[in-house]
């Protein structure tokens, strides 16, 4: 972990203290304090950020790829529909469960990639996640779904993420304004049913979807379906989000 920092930095004292800072970050994002480990004392003068956790950090340093404009007056009708329906309710801060559903090359991402550059652009932070890794990779900031809300990856029914509230993650969700997961179709509704149940958990409204938030799920449903190993085409079929 100090490799790095030994080549930027000139005493040993310091390649220690930005270590430490770095576990201290990941312990934090698992919702533990370094000081319940016998590890030597931080020096805060050593420490940039403020306080803010590093979930935080890294979602608001994604840069917008594109001009908002120009991508805006890109959009097709449909796509200006479904913008112009999304950031409404960002901007009343009503939540929203919404699903953008589309074959292959209609312009799902385009859209994303719009909604992202115009939330971020006014300061606010906006999650962008897939299923698969490829998805996530064309998405400014993009990372996959079971990475960033910390979803099991032998999901079972009833099952939660593995954020606490405390967490680095959880304080992240709870600022958001907007989330997007693409791909959805092809991942397993108990990983859908899990974030759910943490979000109403963080946020304290166990009777709203998602805590409230704003949620853009997309995807295609003529594709791949979640992959259920030796089962039937029922056990299948009700592993769907559609079920």
């Amino acid at each position: 972990m100090s490799d790095d920092y030994r080549r930027t930095q000139g005493s040993q004292h310091a390649v220690e203290q930005l270590v430490l800072l770095d576990i201290r970050n990941m312990l934090r994002s698992r919702g533990k304090d370094i000081r319940s480990f016998p590890l030597p004392d931080i020096d805060e003068s050593y420490d940039n950020s403020g306080g803010v956790d590093r979930e935080i950090i890294e979602e608001t340093s994604v840069e917008a790829d594109q001009d908002h404009a120009s991508l805006l007056l890109s959009l097709n009708p449909e796509q200006k529909y479904a913008y112009e329906k999304i950031l409404s309710s960002i901007d009343n801060r009503d939540g929203g469960l919404f699903f953008v559903d589309g074959p292959g090359g209609t312009g799902k991402t385009f859209l994303y990639r719009t909604l992202l550059t115009k939330v971020r652009g006014e300061g606010k932070i906006a999650i962008a996640t897939a299923t698969s890794g490829v998805a996530a990779s064309i998405m400014p900031g993009g990372r996959t779904a079971h990475s960033r809300f910390e979803i099991p990856l032998n999901i079972q029914e009833g099952g939660v993420c593995n954020f606490t509230k405390q967490s680095g993650t959880a304080k992240l969700l709870q600022k958001a304004s907007l989330i997007i997961w693409d791909e959805v179709p092809m991942t397993k509704r108990q990983a859908v049913e899990a974030l759910d149940k943490s979000m109403k958990d963080i946020m304290g409204q166990p009777y709203v979807p998602f805590g409230g938030k704003t949620i853009v799920f997309g995807g295609d449903f003529r594709r791949v379906l979640p992959v259920v190993r030796k089962r039937s085409r029922g056990q299948i079929t009700n592993a769907t989000v559609k079920s």
